[in-house]
């Protein structure tokens, strides 16, 4: 389900089973393995500014720069190596806030599945 109306029917999602959609990762960002991105949006503000949804990577390194996000591990474990901050231990069950603009390193140790909201 992807809505971007603020005034749609509540929902609710079993994050553990739900069947998400490749997303491309772009291979300049993969440092090592073979990681594969999938995802799906549940929902989008109107204006395209709030997003929520779930997103799950295979296990590899890759790099980002983040989006203001809070988002909640459902499965699997990383570590979020931050760029001049701290390096984060994430598994089942850890909420994790990562700030605009922070460049970040994922080392992917068992497919990670989380939920997530952004604001952009």
């Amino acid at each position: 389900m992807t809505t971007n109306d603020q005034a749609a029917a509540s929902f609710a999602v079993h994050i553990p089973d739900a069947e998400l959609e490749p997303e491309p990762l772009d291979p300049a960002q993969i440092i090592s393995g073979e990681p594969v991105v999938t995802g799906k949006v549940l929902w989008e503000s109107a204006d395209g500014k709030q997003v929520r949804g779930i997103w799950q990577i295979t296990p590899g390194v890759v790099t980002d720069t983040e989006a203001n996000e809070l988002f909640v591990v459902v499965s699997g474990r990383a570590t979020v190596a931050v760029e001049g901050g701290a390096t984060l231990e994430i598994g089942p069950g850890d909420a994790c806030v990562l700030r605009e603009g922070d460049r970040t390193t994922w080392t992917v140790h068992e497919t990670l599945r989380k939920a997530y909201h952004i604001s952009l």
